[in-house]
């Protein structure tokens, strides 16, 4: 249906009349003295949105100021971000990466991020089956050995206690794909070692085997019950008695062992445990010298352990890619990495939280107020890098800050300070 010829006259004249309205409207606007400031605030907007949004696209953000930039291996990825998190969960959470049961991440996290190039490795649980005499149980575990798989459980195990890793055997019958964790449970027995009881735990299956095991030294007139055929039960009680001379007794403990396992897919100065270890018990016994009724001297005729100490396992990060470049952002010019890199390697071994006299890196400070050397530079005392930061005691950026002044104020420069160093062994 056509529209009427006057209509579509009076029509064009409407639209004609609210052009010319828009445009006076625009030209008084245009006319008010905040309108040029306005525009082109709005025209930079864009304009900034835009570059934004196409930076982010094509993955060519600038660096966010005063991050850190972190590389995180998991699910078959690696991802790397600049951050202002402080710690590793802190930076999960703000990523949105979700740790299932049984996950693993390295260090831990509550681990400070202090350090460019930061590394951090999530190992995903696989499923596993814990074999505990009858009772079975099916998880998921990321962990390394059997002991800590069964820990990360809740499964209460005695130094003395077995845990084996195993491969499944029989899949229809065990009704599991993956390894399973096989515990072989010590036997409780209560011994008098000369006067002193204390409870062993044993897998050996006669009285004879457990004096072998615990390397126990009867003399020939000692008496022991029950016979050494006697199979060992839960529970029995086991005495030797000695006649004829004094024997004391004394408890020590036997210290934690520590296994270290070096791993350059993490970042020097950071570490994790991978198995939980705890120290030991040993029972000392001493013949004791009498003369007049007075002890006058003391022999060791045996040390028992009662408790063995469990190995502690621990993974040492021991890449230097991150703290090393940290030299660029305190103002360390590269003609002076060689000498630098030379007296912070002998003074901390690039440690920002190490106090003169230890001989490992903690991952937080334990000693940071010593009146002795701490940190990268080993600056005495440490907290004098306060004057770079306020968090001179854990970031290596402050501490490089202040050692790079004071090589500058009593060296004149790191290639004196290197000079100096090789020649008195100190600076």
């Amino acid at each position: 249906m056509r529209r009427p010829k006057r209509l579509s006259i009076k029509l064009r004249r409407y639209r004609q009349i609210r052009f010319k309205k828009r445009v006076r409207s625009a030209k008084l606007l245009s006319r008010h003295p905040f309108a040029v400031p306005v525009i082109t605030i709005g025209i930079l907007g864009i304009l900034t949105a835009g570059a934004y949004f196409l930076a982010r696209d094509t993955h060519h953000l600038p660096p966010v100021q005063d991050a850190k930039i972190v590389i995180i291996s998991h699910d078959h990825v690696q991802q790397v971000v600049p951050t202002k998190q402080k710690t590793v969960g802190a930076l999960l959470t703000k990523l949105h990466i979700k740790l299932n049961q049984g996950d693993v991440v390295e260090p831990s996290q509550n681990t400070p991020i202090n350090q460019d190039d930061f590394r951090v490795n999530i190992y995903r649980a696989v499923p596993v089956e814990i074999v505990d005499g009858s009772q079975k149980t099916f998880t998921f575990s990321a962990a390394t050995t059997g002991r800590a798989i069964a820990e990360q459980n809740g499964v209460n195990l005695y130094p003395e206690d077995w845990a084996n890793i195993e491969p499944t055997q029989n899949f229809l019958k065990a009704r599991a794909i993956g390894e399973q964790v096989v515990i072989n449970r010590a036997t409780p027995v209560s011994v008098d070692l000369y006067g002193v009881q204390v409870t062993l735990r044993t897998h050996a299956k006669t009285v004879g085997a457990l004096i072998q095991e615990k390397h126990i030294k009867p003399q020939k007139n000692d008496r022991i019950t029950p016979a050494l055929n006697t199979p060992i039960t839960s529970g029995m009680q086991i005495g030797f008695f000695r006649t004829g001379i004094k024997v004391e007794t004394e408890t020590e403990a036997i210290p934690m062992p520590i296994q270290t396992i070096d791993d350059n897919s993490l970042a020097y100065g950071t570490s994790a445990i991978r198995q939980h270890g705890s120290p030991g018990q040993q029972l000392v016994t001493y013949k004791e010298s009498l003369q007049n009724n007075v002890v006058t001297g003391k022999t060791i005729l045996q040390t028992i352990v009662i408790k063995p100490a469990v190995t502690q396992i621990m993974v040492v990060g021991t890449s230097l890619s991150g703290i090393k470049g940290d030299m660029a952002l305190a103002g360390i010019s590269p003609v002076d990495y060689q000498y630098a890199d030379y007296i912070i390697s002998h003074e901390s071994g690039w440690c920002p939280t190490k106090a003169q006299g230890e001989h490992y890196c903690p991952a937080v400070p334990d000693n940071a107020y010593t009146s002795a050397g701490y940190g990268l530079c080993q600056a005495t005392p440490g907290y004098k890098m306060e004057s770079a930061g306020s968090d001179w005691a854990t970031d290596p950026i402050t501490q490089l800050r202040w050692c790079n002044g004071y090589a500058d104020s009593t060296y004149g420069g790191w290639a004196n300070a290197y000079i100096h160093k090789v020649n008195t062994g100190w600076w």
